[in-house]
């Protein structure tokens, strides 16, 4: 008997360390985590024509540093533009508020980030400010449909094109 409670502690010992290790994990790897352990942020929001594939959770940096997170996305059906929601580090309280905001992507085949780019004003965002000079993701599938557009159009331009140099003259 002694042998059958001994496995039974060691198992449910086993599983309540697998479901701690599990959620240790989750706080780490995700933007959420636990905002008990985080430090003091304030957020400001920006409205994009377009995010692409920008994500909750997402960096936002600023000359390369991170200082901070998106938190939310949202849409606005009134303007018919996405509204993000960011989530800054408080110890960056001194962007101007003529900064503009741009979303890059990581790498050739990356996720979507922000980059803030400083503007020149004296004031800077507060808690609950806004972004107002916002640049869209750069959608690649809108470029290569462009690019094909362009391809067949003038390929299509070259054969007419050709078509009018080989009529035959009209003798006079």
């Amino acid at each position: 008997m002694s042998k059958s409670r001994t496995l039974n502690l060691g198992t449910g010992s086993f599983v309540v360390l697998g479901f701690a290790a599990l959620f240790f994990l989750t706080t780490q790897t995700t933007s959420h985590g636990l905002a008990v352990f985080g430090p003091p942020r304030y957020e400001i929001t920006a409205k994009f024509d377009n995010i692409g594939d920008l994500k909750v959770g997402a960096p936002v940096s600023m000359s390369g540093v991170e200082v901070g997170r998106v938190a939310k996305i949202d849409f606005d059906s009134n303007d018919y533009k996405a509204i993000v929601l960011l989530r800054l580090n408080a110890r960056y309280n001194k962007i101007p508020v003529d900064s503009d905001a741009s979303i890059y992507t990581q790498g050739l085949l990356g996720g979507k980030f922000i980059g803030l780019t400083a503007g020149g004003a004296d004031t800077y965002l507060k808690d609950k400010g806004k972004i107002d000079f916002t640049q869209s993701a750069f959608v690649l599938e809108n470029l290569i449909g462009q690019v094909l557009a362009n391809f067949t159009k003038s390929k299509a331009d070259a054969q007419a094109s050709g078509a009018a140099d080989t009529k035959p003259e009209k003798a006079k």
